[in-house]
């Protein structure tokens, strides 16, 4: 099972550890979701999912402020008996005396952030779809071809470091070869990026190990990039037919998302990289509502009709 480290998060999401007596090294969290315990506050346990994080905004911090002593230390020690990950504070929000012993009593970390609380709860959320999506390791190459993620695929060899290379030449930019994480951030969604120790690196058979990042700029790199677009090389076969109109949309699905596929036959001569480049701003257009091939198709059938008319006169 995925998870994220609590040191992460803090550090991701500057917050304050008020606690730094306890040992947090081994705290993780497991999932995105987070919780504001405004039931727990008022004394409803049931349902209560003590794995997630837990949000004090303004409307719980001045509850608990109007609260009587001894109904704060009931409710502080049932809550924090529950073996919740850490306890966040919005907006600097400082908790009291009694919730920081409690909090040390029962080994829970209690952290600050400064910022309003929806703004941090959707940040996190969203950092967390990210880090805990499903993900797996295909073998391919990962590019930003004018805003389009474009993932080239093919067996071994045919070509797709070489067409990476001319594309990043072209002002284009390399998130990683030979291996592309994949992480699925939502049902629409797919997010590609470098294992760590391959990042901005290139392999060229023949020359070795490219660094780009060195060679080009930091302008040329990209830590991650949403997938929009498959271009898969093979072979060029004369016995198999090849798509030449595009009429018809093919997909490929990596961890139950589709994505739109292109099959590219390689031959000698043929430029990958003004391929590709052409291929990831056709699929732009299409998005934006234009589909040549269907004008074209257009084209055909209104001419097909005028010859009709003019038959019929």
């Amino acid at each position: 099972m995925a998870s994220v480290k609590l040191e992460s998060i803090i550090e991701k999401m500057k917050m304050e550890n008020l606690t730094p007596q306890l040992d947090i090294s081994k705290i993780k969290i497991t999932q995105p979701d987070i919780n504001r315990p405004a039931l727990q506050l008022a004394g409803y346990f049931e349902h209560f999912e003590a794995t997630r994080l837990q949000i004090i905004g303004f409307v719980e911090y001045t509850y608990l402020e109007g609260l009587p002593v001894a109904r704060k230390k009931e409710i502080y020690n049932r809550l924090l008996s529950c073996e919740i990950p850490a306890v966040v504070f919005c907006r600097e929000l400082e908790p009291d005396e009694l919730f920081l012993q409690t909090a040390l009593e029962h080994e829970v970390p209690v952290l600050m952030t400064k910022k309003a609380t929806s703004a941090f709860m959707a940040e996190l959320i969203r950092w967390l779809n990210v880090k805990l999506a499903p993900c797996i390791s295909v073998h391919g190459v990962l590019v930003d071809i004018c805003g389009e993620g474009v993932l080239i695929t093919g067996e071994s060899g045919i070509g797709k470091s070489e067409a990476a290379l001319e594309l990043v030449k072209r002002g284009h930019r390399l998130v990683t070869d030979d291996a592309v994480e994949i992480r699925k951030v939502s049902d629409d969604t797919l997010v590609g990026s470098a294992p760590d120790i391959t990042k901005h690196f290139i392999e060229l058979r023949g020359i070795g190990i490219v660094d780009i990042k060195t060679l080009f700029g930091v302008s040329s790199v990209k830590d991650t990039q949403t997938i929009d677009l498959v271009i898969h090389l093979e072979d060029w076969s004369k016995d198999k037919e090849y798509d030449r109109l595009g009429l018809e949309e093919e997909y490929t699905e990596y961890l139950g998302n589709k994505v739109v596929c292109h099959k590219i036959p390689i031959r000698p001569g043929r430029n990958l990289a003004i391929i590709c480049e052409s291929a990831a701003i056709n699929h732009r257009q299409k998005k934006m509502g234009y589909n040549a091939a269907q004008e074209l198709y257009r084209r055909v059938q209104a001419s097909l009709a005028k010859k009709r008319d003019e038959e019929d006169d």
